[in-house]
């Protein structure tokens, strides 16, 4: 089990015992994740649906390709959003990509930041990866300062990128770079 431990909230691989506390966790945000996220289906909210995604990362970070992590906050342990690495590529690449979200009731407090900063560190330090990017909404203010403040740079703007609520959405594309971490 890799647990990567901040001091506002720790990171853990999620299991599949986690389905029915992240599918809780998915309903509660719904409305507030897709602000900037595609719409899902009805059944995407499930437990069932839920645990075979769960399954799937697991068998993925087997082949260190992915490492999917709940967010979970210090003392009460309370899963309060999530946090992957993906779509690890190796040389001549050796980079991935991060993508996290965070409970509508805990952001603010720096959490978000403490996951990107754990989660870059552990891409760095023991996936051994040279570069991660992530993609984010223009208009997405909070997690643009998220990554700003973890040491990611803004590389450019990729123009409709994302198909999210019926519009083709623009997204920065953020970087960092090993040695500038």
């Amino acid at each position: 089990m890799i647990i990567l431990e901040g001091e506002k909230c720790y990171l853990r691989i999620l299991t599949e015992e986690d389905a029915t506390n992240f599918t809780e966790l998915l309903l509660v945000n719904k409305k507030y994740w897709s602000i900037f996220e595609p719409r899902q289906e009805a059944s995407f909210f499930t437990v069932e649906v839920q645990r075979e995604k769960i399954r799937e990362s697991l068998f993925q970070m087997r082949d260190r390709r992915e490492y999917n992590f709940g967010i979970f906050e210090i003392g009460s342990g309370k899963l309060i959003g999530h946090i992957s690495l993906y779509s690890i590529k190796r040389y001549p690449f050796s980079s991935g990509f991060v993508g996290y979200s965070i409970n509508e009731r805990t952001i603010g407090q720096g959490i978000g930041t403490e996951a990107v900063r754990l989660i870059t560190k552990f891409a760095f330090e023991k996936v051994a990866l040279h570069r991660l990017e992530a993609y984010v909404s223009p208009r997405n203010e909070g997690s643009v300062k998220v990554l700003e403040k973890s040491g990611y740079t803004q590389e450019g703007l990729l123009r409709q990128l994302l198909y999210i609520n019926g519009v083709w959405e623009d997204h920065y594309l953020y970087a960092c770079i090993e040695k500038d971490f």
